[in-house]
This record gives structure tokens, sequence and C-alpha cells, in this order.
């Protein structure tokens, strides 16, 4: 019984990320012994056991002990089908261009995230053009940093697969021509009405004494925005149908003057394009062909149409995306920003934030990101994500590209020193990677005295048997812990555990990592860990997936990434 119950919790553990738990096993034990109903309570009181037991070994050691007595656990099932961009309509190989288009309020989030890597891998599906267009025509809302930070987060995501980036603010002459052209056309007029007073005669369905002016009369008004106008006095508007069903699209707003400092032009300009028209004169003067952004912009696309029928443009083919709303995170730029500016945070990359820059310092790769948004995909189905079910997904992917390849390393955080009486001097060889002996292994000196963690030390026990992983067992008599065998001794007693661990010896490293609440573990790595690159992932063992930060003071600092 103890065998069997022992065999699907550690089935259990591997399915779950090395944590058992007790739902599905006994449901297990039933389907293969139907009178283990009649003796349920016994029975889950030794499922507890076991769990607990099997939850304190390394993945490592769960998979090892499968792979021993119960191999066929381990046979490969077929991989659920991975799933793929749907097809673009329209889209030619080669042919095809898409934009992202923030803002520099601040850089990237996760929400970003979504849009950017669909953006990115569609691209790169079909052999595309790939632009970043950064839309800062709103100087009140600008955060300087975020031009940069934001070609960093961009490019850093598609894998460096951006063909351009376009900065709007540089743009303004390409505006202003093509607003001329449609006053002199007769599609769009300056109107000066009260705003008040535009917006109730509209909802009347009626049109403004500005829109049936002259031209040569909004000609004079569109110089006089660029010189002797206030801001709120006049605005171009886009001449569209007065009785349309839609109150939005009733002649909406293109220009308008604000003489707020911009950081690039500064005061030279006063004159700036709102959305809808620099995004409609930009897709067509960079070519796009298809778009991706949230359904809340189908009316923005309403909006835009106009301007490309009346310059008998073709449109790009866009396809609208459900909105994704994040429960656990505060996505906000602007409470971020005054956030980071009190203090709270040390900076946008700061390991609390669901900003891109913490996560990659975490140790998530843009390749995690991409197979998140394409797992979504193109759908206009609003979603609702957890920040447990968001990081769960996002684990899930990173851990299937970072784990066959990341080196395993021992990490023993608020180290207790033990001596273990009797165990002979040896040299322990442990892989770095138990399924890719490609990379070596790493050579440890023992003798009696080893490191462990005081959460280990805490759950020593009289009379039990216990393993130091690849070393030795030993037992605690009273006070004292005493050698008992090498660790190819029989090791099926009850109780159990086995532990990772260092020896006591000078040339241990010392090691801290930053955890997600930003607090620190410290505590001694193995000599190996002053090989590691700053940047590289790896698994502390029984610890999880963390990445090498920085080098400081003969210190490593590592950020948590997983388990």
């Amino acid at each position: 019984m103890k065998d069997l119950i022992r065999k699907w919790v550690l089935q259990n553990a591997l399915k779950y990320e090395g944590k058992a738990s007790a739902g599905a096993i006994i449901g297990k034990l039933i389907s293969e012994d139907p009178a283990i109903k009649e003796k349920l309570k016994e029975v889950s009181k030794l499922v507890q056991q076991t769990i607990k037991e099997v939850n304190a070994l390394s993945l490592d050691a769960q998979r090892a002990e499968i792979e021993k007595k119960w191999p066929e656990l381990l046979e490969e099932k077929p991989k659920a089908e991975e799933k793929t961009l749907k097809p673009l309509p329209d889209a030619e190989e080669g042919r095809v261009v898409m934009r992202i288009a923030p803002s520099p309020s601040g850089p990237l989030h996760i929400g970003h995230a979504y849009v950017t890597g669909l953006n990115a891998a569609y691209c790169k599906k079909y052999g595309g053009k790939f632009i970043l267009r950064i839309e800062d025509t709103n100087p009140e809302n600008i955060y300087s940093p975020a031009y940069e930070l934001i070609e960093q987060d961009v490019k850093w995501l598609s894998q460096n697969s951006v063909a351009e980036v376009i900065v709007q603010s540089k743009r303004l002459h390409v505006y202003y021509d093509y607003a001329e052209k449609l006053i002199n056309k007769g599609h769009a007029y300056v109107c000066t009405c009260n705003a008040d007073v535009f917006r109730e005669t509209i909802a009347q369905k009626k049109s403004c004494p500005c829109r049936n002016a002259p031209v040569r009369e909004q000609v004079l008004r569109w110089d006089n925005m660029f010189s002797s106008y206030e801001p709120g006095q006049a605005v171009v508007r886009i001449k569209t149908d007065v009785s349309h069903p839609n109150p939005a699209m009733r002649d909406w707003p293109a220009m308008r003057i604000n003489c707020a400092k911009h950081p690039i032009t500064g005061t030279e300009e006063r004159v700036w394009p709102l959305m809808n028209f620099s995004v409609a004169i930009d897709d067509h003067e960079l070519g796009v062909t298809h778009t991706l952004r949230g359904k809340d912009h189908m009316d923005n696309a309403k909006r835009q149409q106009y301007i490309f029928d009346y310059f008998g443009w073709k449109a790009p083919i866009h396809k609208f995306l459900g909105i994704i709303t994040f429960e656990g995170f505060d996505l906000s730029k602007t409470k971020t920003k005054l956030a980071i500016e009190r203090g709270e945070y040390e900076g946008w990359d700061d390991i609390r934030l669901p900003f891109l820059g913490a996560l990659k310092r975490r140790g998530y790769i843009p390749e995690a990101f991409t197979k998140w948004a394409i797992d979504i995909g193109l759908t206009e189905t609003d979603k609702t994500v957890s920040i447990e079910e968001f990081f769960k997904t996002l684990n899930h992917f990173n851990k299937e590209i970072v784990d066959p390849v990341a080196n395993r390393y021992f990490f023993v955080w608020g180290p207790v020193k033990i001596t273990v009486e009797g165990a002979p001097e040896r040299e322990v060889c442990i892989d770095f990677h138990p399924t890719n002996k490609a990379v070596g292994e790493r050579h440890l000196k023992t003798h009696q005295e080893f490191y462990i963690t005081k959460e280990d030390a805490d759950k020593l026990r009289e009379g039990e048997l216990y393993r130091l992983m690849d070393c030795l067992n030993f037992t605690k008599k009273g006070k004292k812990f005493v050698f008992v065998s090498q660790p190819h001794a029989d090791f099926k007693e009850r109780g159990s555990m086995i532990m990772h661990w260092l020896p006591v010896q000078k040339e241990l490293v010392s090691v801290r990592v930053r955890m997600t609440d930003n607090k620190m573990k410290e505590g001694l790595g193995e000599p190996s860990v002053a090989s590691i690159k700053e940047g590289t992932m790896v698994q502390l063992e029984r610890f999880g997936f963390c990445r090498l930060d920085t080098v400081k003071n003969d210190t490593y600092e590592f950020w948590f990434g997983y388990r």
C-alpha cells in the first residue's frame, strides 16, 4: 500500500511542478483498488504523510525515483497541439506591414506585451515589416525617458525585428500638409465655436456655422491657428455626416492648438494632430496593410476611414482584439511614475512591478511572451486574467525554453552548520543538468562539516534517516548527526528526506536572491556559482529559477523568477 501511494504521489508531484495534492491521488488509488474505499480514513492519513515527504524532495529527485521504480509513468504522452497564428485576411508573403503605436507616458507593461507579441509574430510569419510608431502628439502627457524605454522594450520583446522607429512629433509638417489639402478640398473646416455650443448643436444633428464658411475663410483661419488663436479657440474638424446615428462620427476633431512645452519640439510648435488624424495619415504613408488593436478602437477605425475615402487611399485591414483585464496588477503608468518619484519603487524595473523591464530582469524571455500572446490568439473575446493565472501560464512557456538549458547549482539560504560524525572524506561529482550531460559536472570536496538550510535543519527528527543529495545518508541521535552510508544505500524507509547542502569550505561564495516582494534571501553558493555570467538564468536547487543580475563586492545577487 505504501509503495502504491508513493507511486501516485510522485506522479502527481511531477505533474504539478514538484508539489503534490491529495484529491487526484485518492481517485487514482481507488481506481486501482476499489477496496480502499472501506479504509479511506487510514489511507488518507498515509497519503498526507507521503505528500509531505515527496514535496520535500527536489523535482529532479522526484523524477529520478520514478525513473528507477516506475519508468512507465514517464513515458512521453502526445503533446497538446501548440496553438498557431490564424491567417491574416489578404496577407501576402513579404508584403505585410504592421505597427504598434504606444504613447510615451511610460515604458511597456504586460498589457502591451500581448499586442506587441502578436504583431511581431505575424510579421515574422509573413516575412513582413514591423514598425514601432511612438505617438507623442499630446505634449501634456509625455514622460521623456519613455522614448528610449519603449524602444528598448519593443526591440527586446520582438527579438530585434523592428524595421523602423517613427516619432510623430518629428512629422508635424506631414500632418500640416494633409490638413491643408483637406481644407482646400472642402473636406475639413476650422471651427471656432465654443466647445459646449458645438456639442449641443451636433447633438441635434445640425451643422455649426463654421462648417459652411467658404474655403478662403477656412484657409485664413487655418493660418491663424499658427499665430493668433489661443488654445480652445479653434479646431480643425473633418466633415462627415452630421446626422450620423453614432454621435462620435459627427464632424470629429483632427487638429487643435496646444502651447504646452514638448520634450522634442519645445514651444516651437503649437498646432497638433489628434490621434485619429495622425494615425490615418501615418498608416497610409508607412504602407500599413494590417492592424491589430483593442476593440475599443472600432469607432476610431470608422473615423479614420473618412480620411482614406477623401484621399482615395486603400485602408489597412483592421483586426480587433478583446480587452484583457488583469486582476491583482496596477498597470497605471501615471500612478507608478508617482510612486517611483516618492521612492516607493526603485525604478520601472523594480521587481514588484508588472512592467517588461522588471520581468526581463527576473529572467523571463521574449519567446515566452510571444507564446503567451499566441496562446490567447486573435480573438475579440474579453478576458479577465488573475495575477496567479498570468504567471502560471508565463512560467510554463518560459520553463519550456529555459529548463533544458539552465544549469543547476546549490544555494543554501539561512545556512546552518551541522557535523556528520564518521563521514568520510570524498569528492562528490554532480551533473550541472540532470538530462544534458554535455554541459559537464561540478566537484565538491566533503568531509564531516556541512551547511544545510535552517528550514531543513528544523525538520530533522531523532532516529530518522536523511540524505544529503548525491553525497551521504545520516541519522539524528540525540543532538548528534551520525553517518550511515553512501547514497547508493537502500533508501526506502518512511520519513526520510533528501536535502541539498554545501561543504564547509572557504571557496563558497556569498549569494543574495531578490524575491518578488523585494526582500532578500541571503546565504551561500557552491564555488561554481562564481563562473556564472551576469544575465544568465539558472536553477538554484529546491529554490527556483533565478537570473544573475549583478556581482558586487564578491556577492552574487540573483533575481527570483519562479519555481
